[in-house]
């Protein structure tokens, strides 16, 4: 992979890592994402052009407003840090048109639906519904022989977790299930181990919350299960197809 793709993919990931800032913050508080310009929470003050620099002006201010002196969280450099990093991923790891487009538009939705869930423990339909609806349409458009397998799995994993948010309402949440459906949509079959993995994972930390805080106590833990969906398609984006495509071939 050329290297000026691979810095373009850098420079691209920190902008849109600075946008998907604004959007976990303020689509699940029913603001637009557009008006009004960025502001310091505490002070209201604008946030200047030159101040609002992804991860250098954080650095330079040290973490702090330049009017108040606020400190200003070590997220949104994190944030910015790690979609940059995730789109460097994908274009140097991802290989064809289709692949990487599908990959660039999962890993930019998981990070803002990742960050609401685990503060608010919910994941918007304005946020899955257009990661289905992208998904598909990039697979139609570069990858349309491909199609029904896409669709399958989409329909798999919507079903799969429909039917246990049906049996056990209180531990899955229909947030929950449409992502499952969305992330068929952009893995195909890689979803299986990405549900796999999620489901390992949500049962890891599940077990040692019951462990620190006793049986009853730690039952009645919410754990946001959307993080671990996202992780697992992460973890699945990368090497999820040749671990279906070993499945398939010796069984």
């Amino acid at each position: 992979m050329p290297m000026l793709a691979i810095l373009c993919a850098a420079v691209g990931g920190l902008l849109v890592g600075s946008f998907l800032n604004v959007v976990a913050w303020r689509l699940p508080r029913g603001e637009s994402l557009a008006h009004p310009p960025s502001r310091c929470p505490t002070c209201g003050a604008p946030i200047k052009p030159y101040d609002n620099v992804p991860v250098v002006s954080w650095l330079l201010l040290r973490g702090r407003c330049r009017n108040c002196r606020t400190h200003i969280s070590a997220r949104y450099p994190l944030v910015e840090l790690a979609t940059a990093l995730l789109w460097v991923l994908v274009v140097a790891l991802r290989d064809g048109t289709a692949d990487i487009v599908l990959g660039l538009l999962l890993v930019t939705f998981l990070v803002p639906i990742t960050l609401i869930d685990l503060d608010l423990r919910r994941i918007p339909n304005k946020l899955t519904a257009p990661l289905a609806l992208l998904a598909l349409g990039a697979v139609l458009a570069f990858a349309s022989q491909d199609v029904l397998e896409y669709l399958a799995a989409g329909a798999g994993a919507f079903l799969f977790f429909f039917l246990a948010a049906f049996a056990y309402p209180s531990g899955m949440g229909m947030g929950d299930v449409k992502l499952a459906g969305a992330l068929g949509l952009a893995l195909g079959r890689a979803v299986a181990p990405a549900i796999l993995f999620a489901l390992v994972a949500g049962v890891v930390v599940g077990a040692a919350i019951i462990s620190r805080d006793g049986g009853r106590a730690g039952r009645k833990t919410a754990v946001p299960f959307g993080a671990f969906l996202a992780m697992g398609a992460v973890v699945a984006l990368f090497v999820g197809g040749d671990l279906m495509s070993d499945y398939l071939d010796r069984f």
